[in-house]
């Protein structure tokens, strides 16, 4: 970030976002100059390129980086600068780099105060970028990058990289380089930065077969050509660690270069959370002794121990200590805690035994993962130096995050959070489905509650996780640069990066949308039943929103500069339609039942349907797999349909479509919006949902053959004040009508009316049809969110009033939820109110027809009780009734959680007495903090079953 304040400069990152040509360094205002002056600094200008120096001794992080750094600069521009280590060889416009205390010219600069490094002296990973004017005889210009130490050198170089055009995904996603003729620095460039998190990793895992596959057929296997790539781009996106894939391959082992390289490119090296001391788990299996079991086999264990250490002692790592079981599985049935103390006292004492030195100079992690989390909160304790990993659930909700008193630990503390798992409810491995700002509500927890050591997410294969991955290593890098407010400003901005300014706005739009519908439910997931075909127009909905982002992302993708269509298609199309297919599929196939059942000819037509939405799923994994001369191949091919239990079927499975045969002639039946028994139905009584002028305008009815003949219809309004948009035609497959209520023609009050419709046979299906005007002084009076159809239903965020504490408030998050946005308290304390007179609250003015009992049906994110010992809670009240606390972990079982995972929702119940029906308010008060609502539903006797609940109610 620059030296100013994020938010002085705000308004100009984002006008050069829509306006520049450049493309950005992400978040960062351009210090590039659209053409030369006599005060710029000219790295490319004609057939002139700046020298680039690096000093005899310098860092084998900043000599990589130099070198990628003429690389882009012969991308971007044709002209490859020179690399050199002699002074006597400086031009008259140089880019020098070094570290502060080891470069000779940068230390000369400093001490004589034409470099000013105090902002940054003593950081870690910090960097300075700035333009000298005559530093030295010969040198007309200098661009200075100085980094406190390698690393912070080497990102100081890879911001160039990137604000002259070079995404970090240039490789890994064929984001196309703009090209220049020249590259010009402002001569007021002054850039300071250093990150916040301290370690900011990923873990590669889950590799088979996607990642793995292509790793076999390019590289042969997981070595030192295929990790030079992640190396890359994990310094191009400024990060430092890095767990590696261990499913069936062991870093170290499988090519000794591995270890060095990583080492040499500025890597941290980790093994996951269940591999302690720097050795993988397949290495046990490959060289280990007996059993994996330290009361029984120590001997054996500590070598292969003290051998990892040993190993890896000349290069940077990060040693996770402790044990788990083999495979990822818990070490014994039962907690052993001296055990598991004395395992860790003897990694201690190699540790201590190979490095010689202060244990707290090397970087130790102990994992709380699973039930190793139990062990800690039942009382074990590693030593203060050893920085405790607290993990999310697997599904992106962290379940524990430091005390107070533990913010004071030496080691402090960090996150391992989730794009990827395998395991229970159900294993996500194919898509991304991981919005950015559920990401951001839970990650801004971690940085408020101190856990600022390690940040690592699981991104499974990597691709096609690049849009959360580098989400989630930006706001690593810094927290404060990214705040709620510009969630839509992140995604604006990457994709005027990788695509320009001119679509990034609705290029944004397509990525939070299908990602939007991934969070409420993963692909895995879904079925046939997941969203109502029956209640609210869902399954239709949600279909024709996908419909409506695929079309805009196949628009967009068709006027793509060819350059730009493999990019395009990987991080944009691909995702938005995979999305929209498996959905469409679902939705086929629970039309294709839904009429078999009804015994509607046309339920053969979505059987077919179904069959090709699978085979277009195919197809386009297909054409993933063709792009750019099959470069990708074998990625996205994890199957993703037809899953039984936890984990994924051998291969894509059709899901069971039904047949119905309909019969040689002509013959009725009708179907009503929220009804499934159709007519003629022993005992069905059709009665569409009812109406009033504050819920949908218009319900349908649905008139479909039996049988293969077409018939006439006819349909007939009883009542004058009832509307059909068709009152006669005829049915081949199906019609369906729509019923309107004419307000003009209809008394005030609740009324009865019918639609009778005639076709085939005798008789005829009369449709029971319910209206409710309210009389004018009512409709008068009402105001905030009305009552329709025996329900009200609110978006969090569309609160009437509310009450601040000091300065804790209720706040917005915006992309947050499974509709609009979500509320929480910010800024995050440790402040639980217990006294609600003085807590921050929310307000909602409803106004209900109906009295006595209702429920009101809350929807939070499903967050976890990080804070020990207590659960998360808010309170409740409607009007002046004393307010109700209600814990949304009151029921913390196993099965509660998987449903609050699977559904991507908490749901809390309240039950309230209402005296008479009229204007009322509904209050919301906070308790504890990270308590994150997104919905409300007031049921008052007609809730209907759905995915998502009912849309928002009018709010007058």
């Amino acid at each position: 970030m620059s030296n100013l304040k994020p938010w002085l400069w705000l308004a100009s990152v984002f006008a050069c976002a829509l306006f520049s040509t450049p493309a950005l360094a992400l978040g960062e205002p351009s210090y590039l100059s659209e053409r030369p002056s006599d005060s710029t600094f000219n790295l490319v200008d004609g057939n002139h390129t700046a020298t680039l120096y690096l000093s005899e001794n310098a860092d084998t992080a900043i000599q990589f980086a130099l070198k990628d750094l003429q690389r882009d600069i012969e991308r971007v521009t044709g002209k490859q600068p020179r690399i050199t280590s002699k002074t006597d060889a400086l031009s008259e416009f140089s880019l020098i780099v070094g570290e502060i205390g080891k470069h000779p010219l940068i230390d000369e600069l400093i001490a004589q105060g034409k470099l000013t490094v105090d902002e940054i002296a003593g950081q870690w990973e910090g960097y300075l970028i700035q333009v000298l004017d005559q530093p030295f005889a010969g040198v007309k210009k200098a661009l200075v990058v100085a980094g406190t130490d390698r690393r912070g050198a080497a990102y100081g170089l890879y911001d160039i990289s990137e604000q002259i055009g070079v995404s970090p995904w240039y490789w890994w996603a064929d984001v196309p380089v703009k090209r220049r003729d020249g590259l010009y620095i402002r001569s007021n460039t002054r850039v300071v930065d250093a990150p916040k998190i301290k370690y900011r990793g990923i873990f590669l895992n889950d590799e088979a077969p996607a990642l793995t596959g292509w790793v076999h057929e390019n590289y042969g296997n997981y070595n030192s050509e295929f990790y030079a790539k992640v190396f890359e781009l994990l310094m191009r996106l400024k990060a430092n660690y890095l767990w590696p894939a261990m499913w069936n391959n062991a870093f170290a082992d499988d090519d000794p270069r591995n270890m060095v390289l990583a080492h040499q490119r500025g890597i941290v090296m980790g093994t996951s959370h269940h591999e302690p001391m720097m050795r993988a788990d397949k290495e046990w299996n490959r060289y280990g002794e007996g059993p994996w079991d330290y009361e029984r086999n120590p001997e054996k264990l500590y070598k292969f121990w003290e051998a990892g250490a040993r190993r890896n002692k000349p290069y940077d790592s990060i040693y996770t200590m402790g044990m788990r079981g083999q495979a990822d599985t818990p070490m014994s049935d039962e907690q052993n805690i001296g055990l598991l103390e004395k395992i860790v006292a003897d990694q201690r004492d190699i540790l201590d035994k190979v490095f010689e030195r202060d244990l707290t100079d090397v970087p130790q992690v102990w994992a709380l993962y699973k039930e190793v989390q139990g062990y800690y909160e039942s009382g074990m304790r590693v030593p203060d130096d050893v920085t405790l990993l607290w993990a999310d659930d697997n599904w992106g909700n962290i379940r524990r995050l430091p005390t107070p008193q533990e913010r004071d630990r030496e080691g402090g503390a960090g996150v391992y959070y989730h794009f990827d798992y395998v395991g229970g409810p159900r294993s996500y491995r194919w898509m991304n489905v991981t919005p950015i700002a559920k990401v951001w509500e839970q990650m801004n927890l971690a940085y408020a509650y101190d856990a600022k050591r390690i940040w690592i997410v699981n991104v499974g294969d990597l691709k096609p996780q690049e849009f959360p991955t580098e989400f989630f290593l930006r706001l690593a890098w810094n927290p404060e640069d990214w705040p709620k407010e510009r969630l839509q400003e992140f995604g604006r901005l990457w994709a005027t990066r990788e695509f320009g300014p001119e679509h990034a706005a609705e290029i944004e739009r397509l990525i939070t949308g299908y990602t939007r519908h991934n969070g409420r439910r993963k692909p895995e997931l879904m079925s046939p039943d997941t969203y109502s075909q029956l209640n609210y127009n869902e399954a239709d909905r949600v279909s024709a929103e996908l419909a409506e982002l695929l079309d805009s992302a196949e628009a967009l993708y068709n006027i793509m500069d060819l350059r730009q269509r493999d990019a395009f298609f990987q991080l944009v199309l691909h995702p938005v339609k995979a999305t929209y297919l498996i959905n469409e599929l679902y939705n086929a196939t629970a039309k294709n039942r839904l009429y078999a059942h009804q015994g509607r000819a046309s339920a053969g037509d979505y059987a077919e349907r179904a069959e090709a939405m699978f085979a277009a799923d195919q197809a386009l994994a297909d054409q993933y797999h063709s792009l750019n001369n099959g470069k990708w191949n074998h990625f996205m091919a994890q199957t993703r349909i037809g899953y039984t239990h936890w984990n994924n079927p051998p291969a894509n499975t059709m899901p069971v479509t039904y047949q119905y045969r309909p019969h040689a002639r002509a013959d009725m039946g009708v179907a009503v919006e929220g009804d499934p028994l159709p007519w003629p139905y022993d005992g069905s009584q059709l009665s569409l949902p009812s109406f009033s002028p504050y819920g949908p305008t218009r319900h349908y009815i649905d008139i479909f053959n039996r049988g293969t003949e077409p018939f006439a219809f006819t349909a007939t309004p009883i009542d004058e004040w009832i509307s059909v948009d068709k009152t006669e035609g005829t049915v081949e497959l199906g019609e369906r009508l729509y019923v309107s209520i004419d307000w003009d023609k209809m008394p005030a009050g609740k009324l009865n009316g019918s639609v009778f419709i005639k076709g085939t046979g005798w008789g005829g299906a009369s449709v029971k049809v319910q209206a409710h005007l309210p009389g004018d002084d009512t409709r008068e009076r009402i105001r905030g969110f009305v009552e329709h159809d025996g329900h009200l239903s609110i978006q969090a965020a569309h609160y009437s009033r509310q009450q601040t504490a000091g300065d804790l408030a209720w706040e917005k998050i915006e992309q947050h939820g499974h509709t609009d946005a979500s509320i929480s308290v910010f800024p995050v304390t440790d402040k639980s109110f217990l006294e609600l007179a003085e807590a921050p609250w929310v307000e909602y003015d409803v106004y209900l027809f109906s009295s006595g009992e209702v429920t009101v049906k809350g929807l939070f994110a499903p967050s976890l009780n990080f804070v020990p010992g207590r659960g998360l809670r808010y309170a409740i009240a409607f009007n002046n009734e004393p307010p109700q606390i209600i814990d949304l972990l009151a029921d913390n079982s196993h099965g509660a959680w998987q449903e609050a995972v699977r559904k991507g929702v908490r749901e809390t119940q309240s039950t309230h007495t209402i005296d008479e029906p009229g204007q009322h308010k509904l209050r919301i008060y906070a308790v504890d903090p990270g308590v994150t609502l997104q919905k409300l539903i007031i049921d008052t006797g007609g809730l209907r079953p759905s995915y998502l609940g009912p849309p928002e109610s009018q709010h007058r």
